[in-house]
């Protein structure tokens, strides 16, 4: 009756974190896109993002009249002209160790996201346990870890900041609208106004998220038959981004047809069209209905083409590798997004934890999105990102694939099995 012995299988040694990222010189690199879409007379906002020893001196040739350029900061803000139109401008940064310069076109006319948007979004990481100084805090971190020089422009407030529906809760819980039938946050956003005019200082962007539903993924309030109201609200808070989530519309519209689904997502267009703001529009709607096939039909600015990713190699590599055939439909203004990123710490709650990819997982991960042109938007907590990670979000040779101005989202050009080429053009 001896009971057998087990023996331990051997386990494969753990995957090291080769840091593979150049690390930038003392002298300036200008990085970032190269052109740059904008409504006519609309606020503008665009910090320069630029490598090298501070202080750096910020230069411009050729902005148009009302725009103006913080030399200090590289901060450039203003009005955009009212004529429509290509402004070629030359931007330029100087240090001790030397001077850079960039071509930067301004194309003023109807369409915005020329290139992909590259930002961060809560959801990832806190989830529900989101408040207003984890927004502080991230729009901090961008700029103190450096990601600000890289391109990363947006910070984005993901669901349940809003109040939540049928809730007793002293936080979240309340009117969720005033008598004019207005939006108001929960106790966990005081004051939205003060958090974007903060977030917009050092040069950021922001975004919100809502559904077209009476109430969003998460039970809280939607914008169901008060688009109108709540596009302004967003424009006079000065929210630069919406991410639009189909969840609480199937409500109204159980078993969707092809028109029932674009109808919202056609509707809050006509409505942001309307505000005094360039907002870039995201569609999320999971890639119902081949959503990529009539996204930019209706207005949007990228849509989701997949479900939720998970931080798995199954669940990352079959949306990555499953953007085949989708690229037809992607270019400069209208973009595929089959999620946000995945490295890092997550959690999708108070409780965060280290990506479950493996250290070349999140590699291959970067590198596949970046080829798919995809929308850029980092899910981790930017407060707490270990070497490694920071380098996977600041390899610039990588971003220019991701940013580059012709748009063209990489294909699948070969496979054999396991084995897949995929390549994309690029402006030159």
């Amino acid at each position: 009756g001896e009971k057998p012995r087990t023996i331990d299988a051997p386990q494969p040694p753990a995957e090291e974190k080769v840091i593979l990222t150049p690390k930038p010189g003392p002298q300036p690199r200008i990085n970032g896109p190269t052109v740059y879409g904008a409504r006519p007379r609309r606020p503008f906002l665009y910090r320069i993002p630029c490598t090298g020893t501070r202080p750096i001196q910020f230069a411009a040739v050729g902005l148009p009249k009302d725009l103006r350029l913080n030399p200090v900061t590289g901060i450039i803000e203003g009005r955009t002209p009212v004529e429509r139109g290509e402004y070629s401008v030359i931007l330029s940064a100087a240090n001790a160790h030397g001077t850079a310069k960039r071509p930067f076109k301004i194309i003023v006319g109807d369409t915005l996201a020329l290139t992909p948007p590259m930002g961060w979004n809560s959801w990832n990481c806190w989830g529900c346990a989101v408040d207003e100084k984890k927004i502080r805090e991230a729009a901090d971190s961008m700029v103190a870890s450096g990601l600000i020089h890289h391109g990363w422009q947006y910070i984005n407030i993901d669901d349940c900041w809003m109040v939540r529906l049928n809730s007793d809760d002293p936080i979240v819980g309340g009117p969720r609208r005033d008598e004019a039938g207005r939006l108001l946050t929960n106790k966990r956003f005081p004051d939205m106004k003060a958090l974007t005019d903060y977030v917009h200082a050092q040069g950021l962007k922001i975004g919100t998220y809502i559904s077209p539903g009476p109430w969003t993924c998460a039970g809280y309030e939607g914008s169901w038959q008060h688009e109108q109201l709540d596009a302004r609200q967003f424009a006079a808070w000065g929210f630069d981004y919406l991410k639009y989530d189909w969840c609480g519309y199937g409500s109204i519209v159980p078993n969707p047809t092809l028109e029932q689904m674009k109808e919202p997502y056609r509707f809050m267009r006509m409505c942001l069209d309307r505000v005094d703001r360039d907002i870039v529009y995201s569609l999320c709607q999971y890639g119902m209905g081949n959503v990529w096939e009539w996204g930019a039909e209706v207005g949007g600015n990228l849509w989701r083409t997949t479900g939720d990713i998970h931080d798995s190699w199954n669940s990352m590599s079959s949306i990555g590798f499953g953007q085949a055939g989708t690229e037809q439909y992607a270019g400069p203004g209208h973009w595929n997004d089959p999620d946000m990123l995945v490295v890092g710490k997550v959690g999708w709650s108070a409780n965060l934890r280290p990506s479950n990819l493996t250290p070349n997982e999140q590699v291959t991960h970067i590198t596949l999105w970046s080829l798919l042109a995809s929308p850029l938007l980092i899910g981790c907590d930017l407060s707490d990102m270990d070497q490694f990670t920071l380098d996977l979000l600041t390899n610039d040779e990588v971003i220019e694939v991701n940013q580059d101005m012709l748009g063209k989202q990489a294909s699948r050009v070969w496979k054999d099995g396991e084995l897949e080429v995929w390549a994309r053009p690029l402006w030159d």
